[in-house]
């Protein structure tokens, strides 16, 4: 079994960190409904990555002013993390868009579209499949 590292300790405090700085100081009309999604932390502690995803429409340009006020915002949710976790240095954070729930609900609409087809497919196949054979025909 595989014990925990301090990169993931340090990334799940992070995240919890962050998720509620974002929702509560950051006070910017800009930025949308946020949620961190992951962090991953460097083997240094010199970075962290950190993913977010928007809810709401999800078009780039929204996206792109989201990570923009986030960036603006790193030095700040630094220093806030710095107050709350005991760390001797507080890895830089760098914002990124998580498209992995995108793609996600892209592919359950995909699976949910190709479930509906075959539904159809085979509900044909049922009601046209009793009275068109006649007696003497066999499969």
């Amino acid at each position: 079994m595989r014990e925990f590292k301090r990169t993931d300790r340090v990334a799940d405090q992070l995240q919890k960190e962050l998720a509620v700085l974002i929702q509560r100081e950051i006070k910017d009309p800009r930025l949308g409904m946020v949620t961190v999604s992951g962090v991953t932390v460097s083997r240094d502690l010199g970075y962290a990555d950190v993913y977010v995803t928007l809810l709401g429409e999800q078009d780039a340009e929204r996206i792109k002013e989201n990570l923009g006020v986030l960036k603006r915002a790193a030095g700040f949710l630094r220093g806030q993390i710095a107050r709350r976790i005991k760390l001797r240095h507080v890895p830089e954070l760098r914002f990124h868009f998580d498209e992995s729930v995108v793609r996600g609900q892209q592919l359950s609409s995909l699976i949910d579209e190709a479930v509906a087809s075959d539904r159809d497919r085979h509900d044909d196949e049922t009601e046209g499949g009793d009275g068109e054979r006649g007696e003497g025909e066999r499969d």
